[in-house]
């Protein structure tokens, strides 16, 4: 089975920008524990600090499917409604290749 990547993007609520980076903070922390988690890399957007998004890399969609019956992903889950404008918007890639630049001195 192939590794799977996720691009998840999360928009706060005005003026909620600072607790849901500290919920999100809290998500990296638990899901870096769990098997099959490569990398759980956040990020937010420069012109618009409202805006997050999750960089994922699993080692298989069965990881990825234990992963979201974690308390912490169904804590984050139940919040949704109360810290967000919109519903996340989540993608799942299939990993086909890789490329390993080279670093030019």
């Amino acid at each position: 089975m192939s590794k799977v990547t996720v691009v998840a993007k999360l928009v706060a609520k005005d003026g909620l920008e600072s607790r849901v980076k500290t919920e999100l903070l809290k998500m990296v922390d638990e899901t870096l524990k769990e098997d099959g988690c490569l990398n759980y890399d956040l990020h937010v957007a420069l012109e618009d600090p409202r805006v997050f998004l999750f960089y994922e890399n699993w080692e298989s969609k069965p990881a990825l499917d234990k992963h979201m019956q974690t308390a912490h992903f169904l804590h984050l889950s139940s919040l949704v409604a109360e810290l967000f404008s919109e519903q996340p918007e989540i993608k799942l890639f299939e990993h086909i290749s890789a490329h390993k630049a080279s670093l030019k001195v």
